[in-house]
Protein backbone atom coordinates (compact mmCIF):
# COMPACT_ATOMS: atom_id res chain seq x y z
CA UNK A 1 0.00 0.00 0.00
CA UNK A 2 1.07 3.49 -0.74
CA UNK A 3 1.82 6.16 1.63
CA UNK A 4 -1.48 7.86 0.22
CA UNK A 5 -3.30 5.19 0.48
CA UNK A 6 -2.27 5.49 4.05
CA UNK A 7 -3.15 8.88 4.40
CA UNK A 8 -6.56 8.28 2.61
CA UNK A 9 -7.16 5.58 5.70
CA UNK A 10 -6.53 8.03 8.49
CA UNK A 11 -8.55 10.55 7.03
CA UNK A 12 -11.56 7.42 6.79
CA UNK A 13 -10.65 6.70 10.44
CA UNK A 14 -11.00 10.18 11.33
CA UNK A 15 -14.03 10.27 9.75
CA UNK A 16 -15.42 7.24 12.24
CA UNK A 17 -14.81 9.23 14.93
CA UNK A 18 -16.25 12.25 14.36
CA UNK A 19 -19.60 10.25 14.16
CA UNK A 20 -19.31 9.87 10.20
CA UNK A 21 -18.98 7.22 7.57
CA UNK A 22 -15.32 5.78 7.26
CA UNK A 23 -14.58 7.24 3.95
CA UNK A 24 -11.50 8.48 3.01
CA UNK A 25 -9.82 10.41 0.05
CA UNK A 26 -6.15 12.72 -0.97
CA UNK A 27 -5.73 14.76 -3.80
CA UNK A 28 -2.10 14.02 -5.20
CA UNK A 29 -0.12 16.41 -7.58
CA UNK A 30 3.30 15.79 -8.03
CA UNK A 31 3.72 13.39 -5.24
CA UNK A 32 2.55 15.89 -2.69
CA UNK A 33 -1.15 15.93 -0.94
CA UNK A 34 -3.32 18.98 -1.88
CA UNK A 35 -6.27 18.42 -0.84
CA UNK A 36 -7.67 15.75 1.54
CA UNK A 37 -11.01 14.92 3.13
CA UNK A 38 -13.53 12.62 4.38
CA UNK A 39 -17.54 11.44 4.56
CA UNK A 40 -18.83 14.52 6.57
CA UNK A 41 -22.33 13.78 5.43
CA UNK A 42 -23.55 13.02 9.07
CA UNK A 43 -21.30 15.60 10.36
CA UNK A 44 -22.46 18.22 8.23
CA UNK A 45 -26.08 17.42 7.60
CA UNK A 46 -25.44 17.68 3.94
CA UNK A 47 -26.08 15.69 1.12
CA UNK A 48 -22.93 15.85 -1.02
CA UNK A 49 -20.23 15.65 1.60
CA UNK A 50 -18.36 12.78 0.22
CA UNK A 51 -14.81 11.88 0.71
CA UNK A 52 -13.73 12.77 -2.16
CA UNK A 53 -16.00 16.17 -2.79
CA UNK A 54 -13.98 17.04 0.62
CA UNK A 55 -10.74 16.62 -0.27
CA UNK A 56 -11.71 18.10 -3.88
CA UNK A 57 -13.07 21.43 -1.64
CA UNK A 58 -9.87 21.38 0.74
CA UNK A 59 -7.78 21.93 -2.44
CA UNK A 60 -9.39 25.13 -2.95
CA UNK A 61 -9.50 27.09 -6.37
CA UNK A 62 -6.99 25.63 -8.55
CA UNK A 63 -6.22 26.08 -11.70
CA UNK A 64 -7.74 23.50 -14.27
CA UNK A 65 -4.74 22.49 -15.80
CA UNK A 66 -3.48 21.04 -12.38
CA UNK A 67 -5.92 18.31 -11.66
CA UNK A 68 -5.05 16.96 -14.82
CA UNK A 69 -1.92 15.83 -13.51
CA UNK A 70 -3.10 14.97 -9.91
CA UNK A 71 -4.44 11.55 -8.61
CA UNK A 72 -6.96 10.92 -6.13
CA UNK A 73 -6.81 8.43 -3.66
CA UNK A 74 -10.13 7.26 -1.87
CA UNK A 75 -10.78 4.29 0.27
CA UNK A 76 -13.79 3.04 -1.19
CA UNK A 77 -15.16 3.35 -4.77
CA UNK A 78 -16.56 6.31 -5.68
CA UNK A 79 -20.13 6.92 -6.68
CA UNK A 80 -21.54 8.74 -9.47
CA UNK A 81 -21.88 11.68 -8.07
CA UNK A 82 -18.07 12.08 -7.21
CA UNK A 83 -17.15 9.97 -10.71
CA UNK A 84 -18.67 13.38 -11.97
CA UNK A 85 -16.25 15.42 -10.01
CA UNK A 86 -13.88 13.58 -11.16
CA UNK A 87 -14.65 13.88 -14.92
CA UNK A 88 -15.70 17.73 -14.65
CA UNK A 89 -11.91 18.04 -13.37
CA UNK A 90 -10.26 15.37 -15.58
CA UNK A 91 -8.54 14.04 -13.28
CA UNK A 92 -6.54 11.09 -15.03
CA UNK A 93 -6.35 8.31 -12.43
CA UNK A 94 -7.92 7.21 -9.58
CA UNK A 95 -6.53 4.91 -6.97
CA UNK A 96 -9.20 2.83 -4.95
CA UNK A 97 -8.87 1.31 -1.02
CA UNK A 98 -11.79 -1.28 -2.03
CA UNK A 99 -14.86 -2.12 -4.71
CA UNK A 100 -15.98 -5.24 -2.87
CA UNK A 101 -18.49 -3.30 -0.15
CA UNK A 102 -19.74 -0.98 -2.99
CA UNK A 103 -18.52 -0.54 -6.61
CA UNK A 104 -19.28 2.71 -7.63
CA UNK A 105 -19.41 4.42 -11.28
CA UNK A 106 -16.50 2.85 -12.13
CA UNK A 107 -17.38 1.30 -15.90
CA UNK A 108 -18.39 5.37 -16.36
CA UNK A 109 -15.02 6.63 -15.47
CA UNK A 110 -13.11 4.21 -17.55
CA UNK A 111 -15.30 4.98 -20.49
CA UNK A 112 -14.10 8.51 -20.21
CA UNK A 113 -10.36 7.36 -20.20
CA UNK A 114 -9.97 7.70 -16.63
CA UNK A 115 -7.25 5.24 -15.23
CA UNK A 116 -8.44 3.07 -11.94
CA UNK A 117 -6.23 1.11 -10.02
CA UNK A 118 -8.41 -0.81 -7.67
CA UNK A 119 -6.44 -2.30 -4.36
CA UNK A 120 -9.01 -4.40 -2.41
CA UNK A 121 -6.94 -3.67 0.64
CA UNK A 122 -8.16 -5.89 3.72
CA UNK A 123 -7.86 -2.46 5.71
CA UNK A 124 -10.56 -0.69 3.92
CA UNK A 125 -12.94 -3.82 3.17
CA UNK A 126 -12.79 -5.00 7.08
CA UNK A 127 -13.41 -0.94 8.11
CA UNK A 128 -16.52 -0.56 5.67
CA UNK A 129 -17.66 -4.10 6.44
CA UNK A 130 -17.72 -3.14 10.23
CA UNK A 131 -19.48 -0.25 9.64
CA UNK A 132 -22.25 -1.57 7.29
CA UNK A 133 -23.27 -3.95 9.51
CA UNK A 134 -23.23 -1.70 12.41
CA UNK A 135 -25.06 1.10 10.24
CA UNK A 136 -26.58 -0.43 7.60
CA UNK A 137 -30.35 2.51 7.40
CA UNK A 138 -27.35 5.18 7.75
CA UNK A 139 -25.40 3.05 4.85
CA UNK A 140 -27.88 2.84 2.41
CA UNK A 141 -28.89 6.63 3.09
CA UNK A 142 -25.32 7.37 1.58
CA UNK A 143 -25.43 5.46 -1.28
CA UNK A 144 -28.88 6.14 -2.78
CA UNK A 145 -30.44 2.88 -1.77
CA UNK A 146 -34.11 2.29 0.15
Amino acid sequence: MTKFMEEAIKEAKLGAIEGGIPIGAVLVYKNKVIGRGHNKRIQKNSVVFHAEMDALENAGRINSSIYKDCELYTTLSPCIMCSGAILLYNIKKVIIGENKTFKGAEELLEKNGVKLEVLNDKNCIDMMEEFIKSNEELWNEDIGKE
